[in-house]
């Protein structure tokens, strides 16, 4: 069984770990000032505009950095592919075509493989942007643009297996990623047609009329209802709340159980009173044609559990109660 002592021994070298990586990506941040990685991102623009793709190749464990960046470009909507540095060489070449960017990674720009490779890359018609460590390297003196991946230290305790610098590669890597995202006007919506699996998927396809208990199924009250009306009229829709609208329809404020349980502590006769003087006057609310994923920022910032859906005009259409968000699988 592991003692007190090993447990802290263990948790103060994972800290070192964890804090070593964090100076070398701060170091990352404060380094990237020159025109270098605007160039870089926009050499990838071009591609893509230009119905190119990006090819990203790496080596060893540089290569298994490339295949997440690879993932993230091509889930934002930037098509990647990764050549097998190994494989490359016999056959696999075929993946690349002229007008593609090639990001190639290399810790130290000058491993075998991917010197090897080199002179078979460029016969191509290619835009070459390495992220590396050695500016000076074969790899950086032959790319259009170098990107500095260079650390002081790795996290391992002697100083050999690649880990501050693969977490700098990465970082980097998701860096031009995000850039190009934004660069390219690439909205929610777009990056809902490349994940329509799972939670993620179907908040971000779906809207917020298409989640909603429709205004027929909501408990609709008036300010002046007394609580015991208005408890009433939950219960009789099975509801966590009902929403209070004013002659004109518009909303007028929300009553929950939770605000009920509240206020009972301290008043127990107050189911004769008007709801008005116990309800919240301005709620949440959202539009109906809102994508579903906005309903789940906004309980988790607002930390309500109802959120009225209103028209552009403020009148109730519908209710999100997060039991159905759970039955949907959104939550």
């Amino acid at each position: 069984m592991t003692d007190a002592l090993h447990i802290t021994d263990y948790l103060a070298r994972a800290r070192w770990v964890i804090a070593l990586e964090a100076d070398e990506l701060r170091r990352l941040h404060d380094r990237l000032d020159g025109p270098a990685f605007a160039q870089a991102v926009d050499l990838l623009l071009r591609c893509l505009e230009n119905r190119g793709k990006i090819v990203v190749v790496g080596v060893g464990k540089s290569g298994h950095i490339g295949e997440k960046i690879a993932a993230t470009l091509t889930s934002t909507g930037s098509p990647a592919v990764v050549l097998n540095s190994l494989n490359a060489l016999h056959g696999d070449l075929g993946v690349v075509a002229d007008g593609d960017a090639v990001l190639a990674l290399s810790a130290s720009g000058e491993t075998d493989e991917m010197l090897n490779l080199l002179p078979a890359l460029l016969r191509f018609d290619v835009t070459l942007i390495a992220l590396t460590g050695g500016m000076d390297s074969t790899l950086a003196q032959s790319s259009q643009v170098s990107l500095d991946v260079s650390v002081t230290q790795e996290a391992c305790p002697l100083n050999l297996a690649p880990t501050s610098s693969t977490t700098v590669m990465l970082a980097l890597g998701d860096a031009l990623a995000m850039v190009l995202l934004e660069a390219r006007g690439f909205e929610k919506e777009d990056f809902a047609k490349f994940h329509p699996g799972g939670r993620l998927g179907r908040s971000l396809l779906l809207k917020v009329r298409q989640v909603m208990r429709p205004k027929a199924e909501v408990a609709l009250v008036a300010p002046e209802d007394s609580i015991r009306q208005v408890l009433a009229e939950i219960a009789r829709h099975r509801a966590g709340a009902a929403v209070a609208v004013d002659p004109d329809g518009r909303l007028a404020g929300i009553f929950t159980h939770g605000d009920f349980a509240r206020h009972f502590q301290h008043d127990g006769a107050l189911g004769d009173k008007p709801v008005r003087d116990y309800m919240t006057p301005s709620p949440v609310t959202i539009q109906g044609d809102r994508l579903a994923v906005e309903i789940l920022q906004l309980l988790e910032h607002k930390r309500i559990d109802d959120l009225v859906v209103v028209d552009s005009e403020g009148r109730p259409i519908g209710l999100v109660d997060t039991q159905d968000l759970t039955r949907l699988k959104l939550l």
